[in-house]
């Protein structure tokens, strides 16, 4: 529970463990989009996982002597992440617990994590005047020519300042291509072949998860539809659609891809 604590914002001071809590976290901001939607994305993960976990392990003692494994994970943290590798905080690899922990915060990162900062680019930096990819020239000092520039015609001194016409189009495609899904894009509890496995204990777990998915885009759609949650509906009723786990194709502000999709 330590990592999706650290995901939600304990960092940031944003939340804090609670056995009490649901999920076992208590958010301090009890109205924050990202967090409340994650958290039961995290959960239905975290329970297929587990779920999918135990139909091949049956003891702990099977994930220790399971020598392939072991030797992933090994990998993982002395050739992955070399230079963390002596840190103290690794996870241990002995466990179904420690596994399926280990397994949902990969999953994580690279579906949920990944989808909520990668595809809400484009509403926030497609207009280029609103964020620029660079800033060419420094904020003038008082007393200097530029200074007194600036004060004369700012619209003109901010336009010098940032990306130009040719940059601005080049990203803006770059930003346009990183928000769009694409028309074979699988999202989360979604496969495109049903013959992906031919376990019928792990089809009846999937589908255990796409009903939580389901779910999931239900307590979304509703807590958007809240007038009292305003950092979600508000005046303007903008909802927060990020960690809604389906989308279409195209740019959407939706859509949770099965891996990271770029």
């Amino acid at each position: 529970m330590a990592m999706i604590t650290h995901f939600m914002g304990r960092i940031r001071g944003m939340a804090v463990q609670d056995s009490n809590a649901k999920h076992g976290v208590r958010l301090l901001i009890e109205d924050y989009p990202y967090a409340v939607d994650g958290l039961e994305v995290w959960e239905a993960v975290q329970t297929w996982v587990g779920d999918y976990v135990t139909i091949y392990y049956k003891a702990d003692i099977h994930v220790k002597h399971d020598v392939e494994l072991q030797r992933w994970w090994q990998e993982v943290i002395e050739k992955g992440h070399g230079d963390k590798k002596d840190e103290s905080w690794w996870p241990s690899m002995h466990s179904i617990d420690s596994l399926a922990s280990v397994l949902t915060t990969i999953i994580w990162l690279a579906s949920a994590h990944h989808a909520a900062v990668n595809f809400g680019q484009y509403p926030f930096a497609g207009h280029f005047p609103y964020r620029p990819t660079m800033g060419r020239r420094l904020v003038p000092s008082p007393g200097t020519p530029e200074y007194d520039s600036f004060f004369e015609n700012p619209e003109s001194f901010f336009l010098s300042s940032i990306s130009s016409p040719f940059q601005a189009i080049l990203g803006l495609a770059i930003i346009e291509l990183l928000s769009t899904h694409a028309s074979n894009e699988e999202y989360l509890g979604q496969r495109s072949s049903p013959y992906w496995t031919s376990n019928a204990e792990v089809m009846h777990a999937f589908e255990r998860f796409q009903d939580r998915l389901v779910a999931v885009e239900r307590n979304i759609n509703e807590r958007n539809s809240n007038p009292k949650l305003f950092n979600r509906y508000g005046d303007v009723q903008v909802p927060y659609t990020l960690m809604y786990p389906s989308s279409k194709e195209g740019i959407t502000n939706m859509g949770i891809p099965n891996s990271t999709s770029i």
